[in-house]
């Protein structure tokens, strides 16, 4: 197995374990404040991973130029933007539709990434992606929130739009980090990522703690009162994007991306093993498209 396919297993589990962590800070805090400790409390384990690969691992401390902090910049605010985007459509009819959407990220990602970086996309990396897609689409048909024609045509509605820009947002944010991180040079990957880590979590960190001063006053002071379940949030939102960041400097982030759909299938077993839910004929065809669509990008 190649390093970046289980490094992408690994962040997809423990980016599951933090929505969980998320979920739970949801009963005492807002949305953007529970979104909030996922920055607020991953920086200060960030920067001592960082610290300590350069001081105990014997790495470099990189040199960062102006294309590193461009980079950077733009896939922290990408990020935060594709969050809010997505967040928004809880307030709005039909949000299921355009959570949907939002997953045209692989696709999206892939064609970005062509675009800054000249990524090149194999036929059988293609083929698969289309095939995870479809796969992601049926498991949301399966909740039954909408149907297959709701999902056809409503590419031009609102939720349908917020979805995909929410996508967007989500893919400049991953090519961005790759870009970043690549401008770096070097040999050590583990370092190049640590450190484009590092910096992007604290410029978020500002970024978030301004906007919840102005726009939600008191939310900090909640986030810190939960400072218990926070702590696991920020730490296992950490190590899910250290996962993240190392897997995009070694590989095509749209091939990163696609593997980590595999998120949902953590989330199928687990409602399967330990909730006894019983899937639907619609859930199993989207299980078994997801993993098609994952082996077919691999073996290709």
């Amino acid at each position: 197995m190649e390093a970046w396919v289980a490094i992408t297993i690994a962040a997809a589990f423990l980016q599951n374990l933090r929505s969980a962590l998320q979920k739970h800070m949801k009963e005492r805090v807002s949305t953007s404040g529970a979104t909030y400790a996922r920055f607020c409390f991953a920086f200060p384990f960030a920067i001592l991973y960082a610290a300590g690969l350069t001081t105990i691992g014997g790495f470099e401390t990189p040199s960062p130029g102006l294309s590193f902090w461009a980079y950077a910049a733009m896939g922290g605010a990408a990020q935060i933007f594709a969050t809010a985007l997505l967040v928004s459509l809880f307030s709005l009819r039909n949000f299921a539709v355009g959570t949907a959407y939002s997953k045209t990220e692989t696709v999206q990602t892939a064609l970005i990434g062509i675009v800054i970086l000249s990524d090149p996309l194999s036929l059988a990396a293609v083929l698969g992606i289309l095939i995870s897609l479809a796969g992601v689409f049926a498991l949301s048909l399966a909740k039954g929130a909408f149907d297959l024609k709701t999902l056809l045509f409503s590419w031009f509605k609102k939720t349908a739009l917020i979805g995909i820009a929410s996508g967007t947002f989500f893919g400049i944010s991953a090519v961005s980090y790759r870009a970043a991180s690549l401008s770096l040079g070097g040999e050590g990957v583990i370092i190049q990522a640590a450190f484009t880590l590092a910096c992007v979590t604290v410029m978020q960190t500002l970024a978030m703690s301004i906007y919840l001063r102005l726009r939600e006053p008191g939310q900090i002071t909640a986030v810190i009162r939960t400072w218990r379940v926070a702590l696991g949030v920020g730490l296992s939102g950490m190590l899910a994007s250290a996962c993240w960041f190392t897997a995009m400097t070694l590989q095509n982030a749209a091939y990163v991306r696609a593997l980590g759909q595999v998120e949902l299938v953590f989330t199928f077993a687990a409602s399967y093993f330990f909730f006894r839910e019983r899937p639907n004929i619609v859930e199993v065809v989207g299980i078994v498209l997801l993993i098609g669509g994952v082996l077919v990008l691999l073996l290709g």
